[in-house]
């Protein structure tokens, strides 16, 4: 799933200082041949993961991750170096992501797709800062195998929930809020990441609630202006360069 990674790269790119980029050896060698034309951000190897994580400002975990249904022990905690040299993708997402999030509590954290699918909610009780999930539905119904309100969920787990759907619906432990617009062609593959790139930038100098929030609005608009001229006819990459022109007409106009 590289393009999964690369479109949430590309849209935070765009809103904060400096970008850093890790992922499974294959991605980062695409990443590297796209150089001549993506200067925003470093390459990290997942061995120097530790470093660059403690100067960022939030961290989002998922977009281009694999998930496994395979069984393995789960009880483990691995070192940097042995979860790299797993051969299951899977299982390299369940150890990355447990790995982070018991190093760096105190990160603001934005988890999804593959990181998402793959945690176990007893993570997010150890998190001391602010932690965002941005599931949709058919995650939503994966993560918690239960039938309960967002808000109800978000205050058992001292998180922040975006469950993206029509009208999305995000919900922190104190509030929540609704979010309607977009159309039929925010349905397609990637406009998500593009979603959690942007919420990711935003995260940076925001509360992951106002990024959650902000990032949906934005994210929808977005959507409504490109139909406004093609209709349901464009992709992820469109939107992801749609949302600098947006913000541009919500801040200035």
């Amino acid at each position: 799933f590289h393009a999964a990674s690369i479109w949430a790269l590309t849209t935070a790119s765009r809103l904060v200082d400096m970008t850093f980029y890790a992922s499974v050896k294959e991605n980062n060698a695409l990443v590297h041949a796209l150089k001549k034309e993506f200067r925003n951000g470093i390459v990290v190897q997942r061995n120097d993961i530790d470093w660059y994580a403690q100067e960022a400002e939030a961290i989002l975990i998922g977009p281009g991750m694999m998930r496994t249904e395979k069984l393995f022990d789960r009880e483990r905690d691995l070192s940097l170096q042995e979860i790299t040299a797993l051969e299951d993708e899977g299982e390299q997402t369940y150890f990355m992501t447990k790995y982070l999030l018991k190093k760096f509590p105190d990160k603001k954290w934005i988890i999804d797709a593959g990181a998402l699918q793959m945690m176990e909610l007893t993570w997010l009780k150890q998190l001391k800062g602010q932690v965002l999930l941005t599931p949709h539905q058919g995650e939503f119904d994966r993560v918690f195998d239960e039938t309960r309100e967002v808000s109800d969920l978000a205050q058992e787990y001292n998180c922040t929930i975006l469950l993206k759907g029509e009208k999305d619906i995000v919900c922190s432990p104190e509030k929540c809020i609704q979010i309607t617009g977009g159309n039929a062609g925010m349905t397609k593959g990637g406009t998500g990441d593009v979603l959690a790139g942007l919420i990711a930038g935003l995260a940076s100098k925001n509360d992951l609630f106002v990024a959650a929030a902000a990032g949906s609005y934005i994210n929808k608009k977005a959507g409504e202006s490109l139909y406004e001229r093609v209709g349901n006819v464009f992709n992820a990459s469109d939107l992801a360069n749609e949302i600098p022109v947006v913000m541009k007409k919500l801040l200035f106009s």
